[in-house]
């Protein structure tokens, strides 16, 4: 014969129904419901940037604050009952008007944050770098310049040379806010290891260099040649001066590391004394003076069999290559018409 419950515990019992059911019908309504009340008109997303180690009670303040959640102690329950409290990731976020607290709280737990897709173009240095970067407001532009120069970052990152220029390869890079400066500096590293020759380090013995004297030459042949069929004959020419001991004469290292927009090359510009200009000293600069495409590595490995020693733009993109210096006097002439005279003489 069946026995019935005491009437107290049938009482807790109803009493234990009621909140469960209490609390799945506002765990349902909390998900479903649209964050925000209907807008009036603005459809556009809204863009979030939750710091890192932020907690629950600051990420829903910062939502609220921007309008992404209508109410705060809807999605700190919400949260509660998902047990998300600890599992909400930081960075920058997209979210819409129409979208429901659980897919808010979807895209916090699952980290998934705005992606910016940053084309680095050839021939840009650090500085050029850390701008266009700081501009998308990914990197503060300063600290990116310190670790670019930092010795023991450049040794970490296995870089022979006294900084990381010419060894962050432009390409078209995705990136997040809130990677850090160091992860994107590695992550840059890590693509020209991957697109530079395997064998560079062998390359570079067969052409009586090193691998990063390899890179700078190359660095120099991307800010004087615009067109791919001429960088191996730039490369000869510099090759070629090398081998006679002559100055290298290329414009833009007089300017490198010179503060300040980029400007026309003047007579007072090639006579500046640093260690890169190439006017006042033989031989390589100390190092890269940019970051060079693939095709500028190639060249650099494989220059034209020609005894060209001079070239001189001629304003449309090309060059006028030449053997003596009597034709790259009338090479200037008819090319150049410059009054401070810099036709580039062995550029």
């Amino acid at each position: 014969m069946a026995t019935s419950l005491p009437v107290r515990f049938r009482g807790t019992s109803v009493l234990l129904l009621a909140v469960a059911l209490t609390a799945i019908g506002v765990r349902t309504y909390l998900q479903s419901a649209p964050t925000r009340l209907p807008d009036t008109g603005a459809s556009l997303p809204t863009i979030v940037y939750i710091e890192p180690k932020s907690g629950v009670q600051e990420i829903a303040q910062t939502l609220w604050e921007v309008g992404v959640i209508r109410s705060r102690w809807a999605f700190l329950t919400m949260t509660y009952l998902r047990g998300s409290t600890t599992r909400l990731q930081a960075g920058e976020y997209e979210f819409t008007p129409v979208m429901s607290l659980r897919e808010v709280l979807g895209k916090l737990e699952a980290g998934r944050v705005v992606t910016h897709q940053v084309t680095i173009p050839e021939g840009f240095t650090a500085r050029d770098i850390a701008q266009l970067l700081a501009g998308e407001r990914l990197v503060d532009g300063n600290r990116f310049m310190v670790l670019v120069a930092d010795a023991r970052f450049v040794e970490k990152l296995g870089v022979p040379g006294a900084t990381l220029e010419g060894y962050l390869f432009p390409d078209t890079y995705y990136l997040t806010r809130g990677m850090g400066e160091e992860e994107i500096l590695e992550k840059m590293v890590e693509r020209f290891r991957n697109v530079a020759p395997k064998d560079l380090d062998a390359q570079a013995r067969r052409l009586g260099l090193d691998a990063h004297s390899v890179v700078t030459l190359a660095s120099l042949i991307e800010k004087e040649a615009q067109l791919d069929s001429e960088r191996p004959l730039v490369a000869a020419v510099f090759y070629n001066r090398l081998r006679r001991k002559m100055p290298l004469q290329s414009d833009p290292t007089a300017v490198y590391g010179v503060p300040g927009p980029r400007r026309r090359i003047t007579t007072l510009d090639l006579k500046r004394k640093t260690p890169y200009n190439t006017y006042l000293k033989v031989g390589l600069p100390p190092g890269p003076i940019a970051n060079p495409s693939v095709a500028s590595l190639q060249a650099a490995l494989n220059p034209a069999r020609v005894n060209y020693f001079y070239f001189v733009a001629k304003n449309d993109g090309s060059h006028f290559f030449s053997r003596t210096l009597e034709q790259h006097a009338q090479a200037v002439r008819k090319y150049q018409a410059r009054s401070d005279g810099s036709g580039g003489s062995g550029s």
